[in-house]
């Protein structure tokens, strides 16, 4: 991997430990581009496509820009079946550490169904009852040493595809241990964290419109600047520390540094698929942060981040390193600072 100009840049964490999905998944490119209806029949066919969950693909390209400079410990479980231990040698070939990943016998390893349309946008859909649902409280806490060790140097993740109360358990032990905590939450999660306050546990929040949308409990077609204000208004009554970001594909990103809101529009790259482009760009918002950029800064990596994700089929672009963020940033219109510059250089 050929990862950001780090230099003698010491980092300012040395360990991400993270819970989300690790999985695998097929794509299904539909005929039409009207949304799917609810009892609709839509022709299509199946992609040659990798798919992976996400924390498997945030994991991977924190990797990909920082390299050794940085442990990253995953917490969470695969079935015990073809797809679940390549799943775990892939992670461990870019030296992503696998000693929390268990293997459930009794369950088969997460697996996402993801569907695209013509334009290239796209969802997916998970199963409930695989090895992920079984990553629990108690398996969170056997990692708690590792948050011991690092108390005040590292990040804490947060992402879907495990239940709600595994998450918690992980932003409790980030708290008590004073780590950097980063989350994401479901479309249908966000009425209850915003109600049960768990966005106090959270210092950096990545969602997208639609997630905005349903913090407001409003239908996603409304005003999107009006979307993107009052949900960060909202969220910052409940935690007025807390950094947004607010990814909007086509539309572009927006980020809450805690007392500013700034916007980027997408990078001009060639869109192949933008499945998993959310979770490459919080990838880049948590690489900026631990190299001691900016918010702001950390925004235009970011969105480089995203921008290169989208030129693969793959929602793992294993392309992607320093060298394509760069050739991204020179047909880019942000103008990008120094100091992210600098990470991009030789």
């Amino acid at each position: 991997m050929d990862s950001l100009n780090l230099g003698k840049t010491v980092l300012k964490y040395e360990v991400i430990i993270g819970v989300g999905g690790i999985g695998s998944g097929s794509f299904f490119r539909l005929d039409g581009n009207h949304t799917l209806g609810r009892e609709e029949s839509r022709s299509g066919y199946f992609l040659d496509k990798n798919d992976y969950c996400k924390l498997h693909i945030i994991a991977h390209y924190v990797k990909a820009l920082l390299g050794n400079k940085l442990r990253i410990i995953p917490v969470g479980k695969v079935g015990n079946d073809d797809a679940g231990k390549k799943l775990i040698e892939e992670m461990n070939e870019v030296d992503i550490e696998t000693g929390y990943v268990e293997i459930d016998k009794s369950k088969h390893t997460l697996f996402s169904f993801c569907f695209l349309y013509p334009d290239h946008s796209g969802g997916n859909m998970t199963t409930n009852d695989s090895a992920c649902s079984s990553v629990d409280e108690e398996h969170i806490l056997k990692s708690e040493k590792e948050f011991m060790k690092y108390s005040g140097k590292g990040i804490a993740l947060a992402a879907p595809e495990v239940s709600l109360n595994a998450r918690l358990c992980l932003l409790n032990l980030a708290t008590k241990y004073n780590f950097f905590r980063v989350a994401s939450f479901t479309s249908g999660e966000m009425n209850k964290v915003f109600k049960e306050r768990i966005i106090e546990k959270v210092d950096l929040l990545c969602i997208n419109l639609d997630e905005a949308a349903a913090i407001l409990d409003m239908d996603f077609n409304y005003n999107i600047s009006e979307i993107v204000k009052l949900s960060i208004d909202k969220l910052t009554v409940i935690n007025p520390k807390l950094i947004i970001t607010i990814t909007g594909g086509k539309e572009g990103s927006w980020i809450w540094n805690g007392s500013e809101l700034s916007y980027l529009p997408v990078e001009k790259v060639e869109v192949i698929s933008t499945a998993g482009a959310g979770d490459a760009f919080t990838s880049g918002m948590i690489a900026g942060i631990a190299s001691g950029l900016s918010i702001k800064d950390s925004h235009q990596l970011a969105n480089l981040t995203g921008g290169g994700s989208v030129t693969s089929p793959h929602t793992i672009n294993k392309e992607l390193n320093r060298v394509t963020l760069l050739e991204i940033s020179k047909t880019s219109n942000t103008k990008f600072s120094n100091n992210v510059l600098k990470l991009l250089e030789k």
